[in-house]
């Protein structure tokens, strides 16, 4: 897909060591791009990775309502369509039970496609677009796959289970016998990953890239 290459950046609205992603506007209005160009070196291998799994999960969502649009992917530039929301815990949606009922018919949908998105306990993955539905972005650790393995449908119950967790935040009281009951139940992805991964994920993220916000977001301003 081609790259707007005469667009003009309007705004950066996040900077760290994979990247630079910005507000852009081109031809055709107004985007999102991340840019590689002043990723260190040594990183620049898995930021292409990380963006090569970004375009990928994009492609297989083209048409999908509440998700970017891939636009353009040159290897160092992924353009992708700029979605009117605020972060969710910009913009908490507390109490609104319709937001989390529309935020599970967004995932199942996904879900429905072959993707599961990974990386959904952010709050800053999910917006609130501007008329209160959800959407979801950074599809950076997006895994593909067919929707029936056992792989994928373990994904996707983590995927859920990160939802439900941020129903449980701001709307608590409308969770369902059987969300509480999801929510208790661990597998052994998630425990793994708290007794091996994410000890590493914050050495990485803390030490070596200098990170101090929640889950790496991406250094404070």
């Amino acid at each position: 897909m081609p790259i707007d290459t005469d667009a003009t950046e309007l705004r950066a609205l996040k900077a760290d060591s994979f990247g630079r992603v910005a507000l852009m506007r081109g031809a055709a209005g107004v985007f999102v791009r991340r840019d590689l160009s002043a990723t260190p070196w040594w990183l620049r291998l898995p930021a292409w990775r990380l963006a090569v799994r970004e375009a990928r999960a994009l492609r297989q969502l083209q048409g999908q309502a509440d998700t970017p649009q891939l636009l353009g992917w040159d290897g160092r530039r992924l353009d992708r369509s700029y979605l009117d929301g605020t972060a969710m815990y910009l913009r908490p949606p507390r109490g609104e039970i319709a937001y989390f009922r529309a935020a599970r018919r967004l995932l199942q949908q996904l879900h429905r496609r072959g993707i599961a998105h990974n990386d959904l306990a952010k709050e800053a993955n999910w917006l609130v677009l501007a008329d209160g539905r959800p959407a979801i972005i950074d599809f950076q650790l997006a895994v593909r796959g067919s929707p029936r393995s056992r792989w994928m449908r373990l994904l996707y119950r983590e995927d859920l289970r990160h939802l439900l967790k941020h129903k449980r935040m701001y709307c608590g009281e409308a969770l369902t016998p059987v969300e509480k009951r999801l929510l208790k139940r661990h597998s052994w992805v998630r425990d793994a990953w708290f007794r091996s991964g994410k000890p590493v994920y914050r050495f990485v993220t803390r030490r070596l890239l200098k990170w101090e916000d929640n889950e790496g977001q991406g250094p404070k301003p």
